[in-house]
């Protein structure tokens, strides 16, 4: 498995520069200008100076070459120096910074992701732990009410758009019954049990949104893969020889089962760290969703090439990852 491992990161690496050239490529010739929203007293020869100064007045490749530097090299230099204490070089290097704030990217991206991962990573543990059980006993009991009851459950969760679910709760919970804060106070700490509470309570809502969206699509697939399995030859042979109900389902069906699954949660995982930006837009949830909208709207390139950069990778580590639990949950899996 090292070896396997290995390889997929060594084949990694063109891939990626291959994606990193067509972001970057693609974000360069989208029409939008990172002066549009000065105001238009500016004279002409101002705006060029800007432009300028942001570095597009070089060649295409010059740039590329300089935001590949950047995000590759001085990026992880500067994460590790701040990290360790340690210094490399003088420590004065060009990192990737946004044009709107004049700030280093990752600095913007380090500060919004605990939002995201408060809000987005708990709804998807949240769907995946209502997804699993429904999964299994509506394909165990197949047909029954709460198989129909699971199928309606995933139909809805599935179908209704996230927004309109997040108006409907925002409309019952906040504005009719009042019991839940209709816009989430990123500024809130915790630090005794009454900011626990309002935490809890301002998270409740785009967490229940997510978490029905991605339990519907995890459940569907989980009730799909043990009907497969149940009616495989082994499962038989297991009841032939006296094993106990539970632990055929359990143990053997379920295992098998969790083997496409798997995929479906590793590829979601990515996207709790890209933010649900429509919920967080909802929500008013300052996290990396609002971070994309914003430097989307202020055409703020740098910002949006990284932020889907680091999207890109995630998605081809998490492919890695889930490949790897395959050898774990099925022994028959080799890639010696």
């Amino acid at each position: 498995m090292f070896t396997y491992t290995l390889r997929r990161l060594l084949f990694a690496i063109p891939t990626l520069l291959v994606i990193s050239f067509i972001i970057f490529a693609l974000l360069d010739l989208s029409p939008g200008d990172p002066t549009a929203n000065l105001p238009l007293t500016i004279p002409a020869e101002v705006r060029e100076q800007i432009r300028q100064s942001l570095g597009l007045g070089e060649p295409f490749h010059i740039r590329y070459v300089k935001w590949l530097e950047q995000f590759f090299i001085n990026e992880p230099l500067n994460i590790i120096e701040e990290m360790t204490g340690w210094t490399f070089g003088d420590g004065e290097r060009l990192r990737v910074i946004s044009w709107q704030t004049r700030s280093p990217v990752v600095d913007l991206i380090v500060q919004r992701l605990p939002q995201t991962l408060w809000v987005v990573g708990m709804s998807y543990v949240v769907g995946i732990l209502i997804a699993v059980p429904i999964g299994v006993i509506s394909a165990y009991r197949q047909y029954s009410w709460f198989d129909q009851f699971g199928t309606l459950f995933s139909m809805i969760g599935f179908s209704v758009p996230t927004f309109f679910t997040g108006l409907v709760f925002i409309v019952i919970f906040s504005v009719t019954l009042g019991w839940l804060p209709s816009i989430y106070d990123t500024n809130l700490r915790v630090t005794n049990l009454e900011t626990f509470w309002l935490q809890v309570k301002q998270m409740a809502m785009p967490v229940a949104v997510l978490a029905l969206f991605n339990a519907a699509q995890i459940s569907r697939f989980m009730r799909a893969s043990m009907l497969d399995n149940l009616n495989q030859d082994y499962v038989r042979t297991a009841r032939a020889v006296g094993l106990r109900e539970r632990a055929v389902v359990l143990i053997h069906v379920l295992r098998n089962s969790l083997i496409p699954v798997v995929t479906v949660i590793a590829l979601g995982i990515p996207q709790i760290f890209g933010g649900a930006i429509i919920t967080e837009q909802i929500f008013r949830v300052n996290g990396l969703g609002q971070l994309l909208i914003t430097g989307i709207q202020a055409a703020d390139i740098p910002l949006v090439q990284t932020l889907t950069f680091i999207f890109a990778v995630l998605i081809v580590l998490f492919n890695l990852i889930a490949d790897l639990l395959y050898g774990m949950l099925d022994p028959r899996i080799r890639y010696d």
